[in-house]
């Protein structure tokens, strides 16, 4: 795979440097937060699979005109065709951190990616004030307020960091109807509000809330009035399974990427880079041909079923049932009936 997708995003440290925005999706001359670090050498421990994934040029393109229009990717295909991956892949690449994720379901609402909030909680601690005799009459401090508070992955991508973010929301189709245009708004602006903050005292104007990054990652960051806006646009990457089609505003602020089915050639070298094999090996190229016929034939397969197949051939598992192989490369047709 060439570099030259990323040669006018890296300096010479390979490190990312967001391109000149757009006039009108410029975010920086909006934000007045300090900007928060994202350490250039931090990995994106969360994509295994990330090292050998092997994306097409077209793939690339549309990213990196996503990176300067400073909007998000919406790609479509069938499950199991790497359309997750490609978010760890760029991480990866970009040096831009763990990749948020966010699974959405037909419950999911707009505030879940934003923000969490224990109002239960926080009325509890309250009361215990009202009869704990060290805390009678004392009122809550910041740190006390921002307990009950945590980022959603949507919510942590548009802090203030001075590096864009990647963030993954994972199978957009099956949320409600209303979704996509609620989540419109909050992308077109690149700011939101937590109006529980906002409602606090002046004295308690800013309060430290914890991202939504994994463990090792997990920062703290400081919310002013209830308000955050992003300093770079992150990098969004939206996957559908093509089960809904989506309202025309949305689809017109997105930069679509449909995956198609991949050939003999790119299964031959998604075996190659996961098994450290020529792509001209006899059992590459076999599996990749039958593969590849399978899918053209209507086969709902995944790449996995094809790693998984080549795993156990090269393993020589002495005794294994056929049976066992079989069941491991069946087409899910209750998917297949659900995409038709």
């Amino acid at each position: 795979m060439t570099e030259d997708w990323k040669k006018d995003l890296l300096d010479r440290r390979c490190a990312y440097q967001p391109p000149a925005a757009p006039p009108w999706r410029d975010f920086a001359k909006k934000c007045t937060s300090d900007p928060l670090t994202l350490s250039p050498g931090q990995p994106d421990t969360t994509g295994e699979k990330a090292a050998s994934f092997v994306p097409k040029k077209e793939h690339l393109d549309v990213v990196r005109a996503a990176l300067f229009l400073r909007r998000p990717v919406l790609i479509t295909g069938a499950p199991g065709l790497g359309k997750s991956t490609l978010a760890h892949y760029i991480a990866n690449e970009l040096n831009l951190g763990p990749v948020l994720k966010w699974a959405i379901t037909s419950q999911t609402r707009l505030r879940d990616g934003l923000y969490q909030y224990d109002a239960v909680a926080r009325l509890q601690e309250l009361q215990r004030r009202q009869f704990d005799d060290e805390l009678k009459g004392k009122a809550p401090t910041a740190e006390d307020e921002g307990r009950f508070f945590t980022l959603g992955p949507l919510g942590t991508a548009l802090l203030p960091w001075e590096r864009p973010r990647v963030l993954l929301i994972d199978e957009i189709d099956k949320s409600d109807l209303d979704f996509p245009n609620d989540l419109l708004h909050v992308l077109e602006d690149g700011y939101y509000e937590i109006p529980e903050l906002r409602r606090l005292p002046e004295e308690l104007s800013d309060i430290p809330v914890d991202t939504a990054d994994p463990d090792d990652w997990r920062q703290t960051c400081t919310v002013s009035r209830g308000r955050l806006q992003c300093l770079e646009f992150p990098l969004i990457i939206m996957t559908s399974n093509g089960e809904r089609d989506f309202p025309p505003a949305f689809r017109r602020r997105c930069l679509p990427l449909p995956l198609g089915f991949p050939s003999q050639s790119d299964l031959a070298a998604v075996l190659a880079s996961h098994f450290q094999v020529s792509a001209t090996d006899s059992d590459v190229e076999s599996l990749a041909r039958d593969f590849a016929e399978r899918l053209q034939n209507g086969d709902n397969l995944a790449t996995d079923q094809l790693l998984n197949q080549f795993f156990l051939r090269r393993q020589e598992i002495a005794g294994l049932d056929d049976h066992i192989v079989r069941d491991l490369n069946l087409p899910d047709t209750a998917g297949s009936d659900a995409a038709s």
